[in-house]
């Protein structure tokens, strides 16, 4: 079994009524339901419980699945280092839409990870690049979402080792929307959909790239990464 947590702020589905209607239960409830199946299991976090995102329940979570919009300011630094450092020691991270602004993302990136945006509910087309990297697996051409927030170029992020989805919207704009990386020992998808007033993540499609992506970055090596004196090997 892949040991997946959820964390999600848990924040907007309590106060504003939109976005209470498409996630009653929040947000990481519909992803929970969605993906857990006979090789994955879920639990999950909220920001009103963050204090339990302890090393402990990194060391025993093989993919960190992580949404945050609001409150990223609030997360505590050393949560976001915890992370880090879960990370570079071989847990796997997926991060969701706004969570492109999230510390620990900003921490793994070293850049501000900033983006335009506007809130217009445009149609958006993720095309997949590569179709046969594992996490466009079952992807055709494209995924077509009918409302989405609209992210644009230019993204402060790192040139990603692998660029799976690119995202373009009516307006004309375009955001990479799908990309990966590799931090230490562990390896790190950025997913671009997910805006909380749309009904994102029922998309049977989304959840197909997003277990795609838990298998990807799943890695059962873990080891922190350290600088040890060491002794010649002959004399």
């Amino acid at each position: 079994m892949v040991r997946v947590t959820i964390y999600n702020e848990f924040i907007h589905e309590k106060t504003n009524t939109n976005v209470k209607a498409v996630y009653p239960n929040g947000l990481h409830e519909v992803l929970k339901e969605a993906l857990c199946d006979e090789e994955i299991t879920v639990r999950t976090i909220t920001f009103d419980n963050i204090q339990n995102l302890t090393k402990e329940l990194l060391d025993s979570t093989d993919v960190l699945l992580w949404w945050g919009h609001c409150k990223h300011a609030d997360v505590p630094d050393e949560t976001a280092v915890l992370v880090q450092n879960a990370v570079l020691s071989g847990m796997g991270a997926i991060f969701l839409h706004s969570a492109h602004h999230s510390k620990p993302f900003k921490l793994l990136m070293g850049t501000p990870c900033s983006l335009s945006w506007r809130e217009d509910g445009d149609r958006e087309y993720l095309w997949a690049c590569d179709p046969s990297h594992p996490i466009a697996e079952g992807v055709d051409r494209y995924i077509k979402l009918e409302h989405e927030e609209t992210y644009s170029e230019p993204f402060s992020i790192p040139e990603p080792d692998k660029l799976i989805f690119i995202g373009n919207y009516e307006g004309g704009e375009v955001i990479r929307a799908g990309c990966c990386y590799r931090r230490g020992y562990g390896k790190i998808f950025y997913f671009q959909p997910g805006h909380e007033t749309y009904p994102i993540y029922y998309h049977p499609m989304i959840i197909r790239v997003i277990k795609n992506a838990i298998h990807w970055t799943y890695n059962p090596y873990r080891s922190d990464i350290d600088c040890p004196h060491i002794k010649r090997i002959e004399e």
